[in-house]
């Protein structure tokens, strides 16, 4: 049997009481109440929007962290890891949808061309206070959630619409610095290849490769803007996949060992104990 590796959800994984529908909404406290795995790492297939009102926190998005803050606007594409921080009295809106949901009424590719559905460019906007109309959009369709109606998609769907589009022109057209952005760039990239390949490439040179620069300015930009090596960074996912195969799985050393591309289970043993003061065997026995 294949052990599981870093979970990715489905919109069935978020059931809201209610026939399958493709979007869901909850307010933010009553969403981490509900499925407390959502502030560990984890990828999805769809679409998701967190907009917060209230409270602090930070929101890491492919290895990068982005302040969690009230009038922070987050978006994510499928297939990107996350996982926040969040302080108790952090307070807004989840949103999730998937494209086709979205492109049945709005075809065409400005779904894909918003600057923040795009990984070059940082996945939040910071909406000033006097903004309110992104607001009052995520209270109506809030209301539309909980008193259903006729139309309930289609008034769903305008809505989420209207928050892109207003939210599209609050997103800066060009950065203050040409270098900060492209470290950014980077990083985000780094982190997206990292989830792709870390089972089979752990080496520096590789991401550094695919990336179209030297090892030697990959780890100053991670050093610099993550206070982490690249190596430590290929590492720690390394080491988070194993952790989880191990604690979550019954898959045997040996198993997890190959999942993770080692050579044999003594090899993945050093690696793990050298990395985390424990053996594979003495972790899964923890409580």
């Amino acid at each position: 049997m294949k052990p599981p590796s870093l979970p990715v959800l489905t919109l069935k994984s978020f059931p809201q009481g209610r026939a399958r529908r493709p979007w869901y909404l909850e307010r933010l406290a009553q969403h981490v109440a509900n499925f407390p795995g959502v502030s560990q790492p984890h990828a999805h297939n769809f679409y998701l929007l967190l907009y917060v009102t209230h409270g602090h926190g930070t929101h890491t998005i492919d290895l990068v962290s982005y302040a969690l803050q009230p009038g922070a606007l987050f978006f994510m594409t499928p297939g990107q890891v996350h996982h926040w921080q969040l302080s108790d009295d952090a307070q807004g809106y989840v949103v999730l949808f998937e494209a086709d949901f979205y492109l049945f009424r709005y075809p065409g590719s400005r779904l894909f061309d918003y600057p923040f559905f795009d990984h070059r460019h940082a996945p939040v906007v910071y909406l000033p206070e006097a903004e309110t109309d992104i607001h009052w959009l995520m209270e109506r369709i809030w209301r539309e959630n909980t008193h259903p109606a006729p139309a309930q998609d289609e008034v769903f769907r305008s809505c989420l619409h209207l928050c892109l589009e207003l939210a599209a022109r609050h997103f800066p057209e060009a950065p203050a610095s040409a270098e900060p952005l492209h470290a950014q760039e980077l990083l985000r990239a780094f982190g997206a290849f990292i989830n792709q390949h870390f089972r089979t490439n752990r080496a520096v040179q590789y991401y550094a490769d695919l990336l179209h620069v030297s090892p030697n300015h990959l780890n100053a930009l991670c050093r610099r803007h993550l206070g982490k090596t690249a190596s430590a960074l290929v590492q720690e996912r390394v080491l988070l996949e194993a952790r989880r195969l191990l604690r979550h799985s019954p898959a045997t050393v040996a198993q997890v060992a190959d999942a993770l591309g080692f050579e044999d289970a003594s090899y993945f043993s050093r690696y793990f104990r050298q990395h985390t003061g424990h053996t594979p065997e003495a972790f899964r026995q923890q409580p």
